[in-house]
């Protein structure tokens, strides 16, 4: 494994850490999955470079694409959060509640 795929790899994996280990917060939460998904980003855009097929040049740009609608649809969902409820903390969300 060459140093760059170790560096994504690693990266996508303490993101996925900070999101299973570390959920104090919804905005940490989603700092995490952006992380994920930048280093996914990353990665894809490298592989398809590197393997110089053009059928899969379209594929990072429509990653980046959906990682910025659920960027989007998880700061509403942080909004609306946080006018609800007063905080955004994990623990006082319960989906019984609603």
């Amino acid at each position: 494994m060459t140093p760059t795929h170790f560096s994504f790899t690693t990266a996508f994996i303490l993101g996925l850490m900070g999101v299973a280990f570390h959920r104090t917060h919804l905005l940490s939460a989603l700092l995490c999955l952006e992380g994920m998904m930048l280093s996914l980003f990353i990665a894809l855009s490298l592989w398809s470079l590197q393997t110089g097929a053009t059928n899969f040049t379209p594929a990072p740009m429509m990653l980046l694409a959906f990682s910025a609608c659920e960027a989007s649809a998880g700061l509403a969902l942080l909004v609306a959060t946080a006018r609800t409820h007063g905080t955004d903390r994990l623990q006082n969300l319960n989906l019984l509640q609603c």
